[in-house]
């Protein structure tokens, strides 16, 4: 259970808060990326940036050379915002248009990843949670590649979800009106893998892409079969 502080607690329709942490990891799991927040100079700077949870903690990666992550090395404080859009919600009027989704923000005070085990396990489960299996086959980080590569732990202990499902919700005077309401349904799914042109000779599509999506895959000449 996330800890509900000022901060965090959800104010506009309360009803739709989530404290508890397997709702909030569900949501960080399914999303790919997430934004970054915090003061730099009296400024409120924000990134989007991958990321990848590990037990209790989320992590982010950068360069050495990027500002934000710059900002990051003295314990700064952030804000991360994470947002799956499940769909929009068209009612009867304007004013009760909305959006289906469901979210996380969480406020913690960035930790650097010096630990050398600690960075690797987490550059190989940034890896394989774009594609399980990546880590093993593409090449690893180098010692140089290790120390230009900036890693920062966000604890989720100050985190909370918010989500919004179902149709409109009208008032009673505009139910009546000949107007159509309902949900157009978003959603994020994988594409069929393209192919580097630059590579030559071909290479056939590794097992663990073949089943990202509903797709027969000619594996020689790495894309769908005709």
């Amino acid at each position: 259970m996330s800890k509900t502080l000022p901060e965090n607690r959800v104010r506009r329709h309360p009803e739709r808060g989530h404290y508890d942490a397997q709702t909030i990891n569900a949501i960080i799991d399914e999303a790919y990326f997430c934004h970054v927040a915090a003061i730099r100079k009296g400024m409120p700077v924000i990134i989007p940036t991958l990321h990848v949870r590990i037990g209790n903690m989320l992590y982010i990666h950068g360069a050495v050379a990027a500002g934000l992550f710059k900002d990051l090395q003295a314990q700064t404080p952030v804000s991360i915002a994470i947002t799956l859009l499940d769909g929009l919600v068209l009612a009867r009027s304007f004013y009760n248009h909305s959006a289906n989704y469901r979210s996380v923000v969480a406020y913690g005070v960035a930790r650097e990843v010096t630990d050398r085990d600690e960075k690797w396990a987490v550059m190989e489960a940034l890896a394989d949670r774009v594609a399980p299996g990546r880590w093993g086959d593409a090449r690893q980080p180098n010692d140089v590649e290790l120390k230009i590569t900036r890693v920062f732990a966000i604890p989720l202990d100050h985190a909370s979800a918010k989500i919004r499902s179902g149709p409109s919700h009208d008032d009673p005077e505009d139910m009546g009106r000949d107007t159509w309401a309902g949900v157009i349904p978003l959603s994020v799914q994988r594409l069929r893998p393209e192919a580097d042109p630059a590579q030559d000779p071909p290479l056939p599509l590794p097992d663990y892409l073949t089943g990202a999506t509903g797709d027969v895959w000619d594996q020689a000449a790495g894309r769908p079969a005709p």
